[in-house]
């Protein structure tokens, strides 16, 4: 056998092998590392769209939060007026209540007064005629009537 022979075959065998390789079994592989490679820069790109879009949501939340914060807030302040404001006008109309009760009470009162006064000048205006019935009876003397009836002309 001969080297050169072998070394001349083994050349011609592995030109025909990386031919062949760069012609039929290259282009696959490529194709598919290229596949590869564009769905690996898809997946970044679209990594990078939802590390963006969290921010965003994040940020977005964020102000909702504080907008909520606010809102909650605003409606604890109007509740606590609302609150001091029905307080007042139940003060309010409490004080016009008792007012309303102690005039009452008080016209009442006046009107008793007045049934007790009215009684009372009754019972002495009988006290006094039964006083008078009683001194008339006993003291019923002419002279001394027209004595007083004479008197009293005199002064008019």
């Amino acid at each position: 056998m001969n080297l050169n022979a072998t070394l001349f075959a083994q050349i011609v065998v592995f030109f025909i092998l990386a031919w062949f390789t760069m012609k039929f079994v290259w282009p696959p592989i490529m194709k598919a590392l290229d596949e590869r490679a564009t769905k690996i820069a898809d997946g970044l790109a679209s990594a990078e769209r939802g590390r963006h879009s969290l921010e965003l949501a994040s940020k977005n939340s964020a102000e909702t939060v504080r907008e909520g914060k606010l809102k909650v807030a605003e409606i604890l302040a109007q509740a606590e007026k609302r609150a001091q404001q029905i307080i007042e006008d139940a003060k309010t109309q409490a004080k016009v209540e008792a007012d309303k009760v102690v005039a009452g009470a008080k016209a009442e009162i006046e009107q008793e007064a007045a049934r007790v006064k009215e009684s009372l000048r009754e019972r002495v205006a009988e006290l006094a005629v039964a006083g008078a019935e009683k001194i008339l009876r006993r003291e019923i003397d002419a002279k001394v009537h027209a004595s007083m009836l004479a008197a009293i002309k005199q002064d008019l």
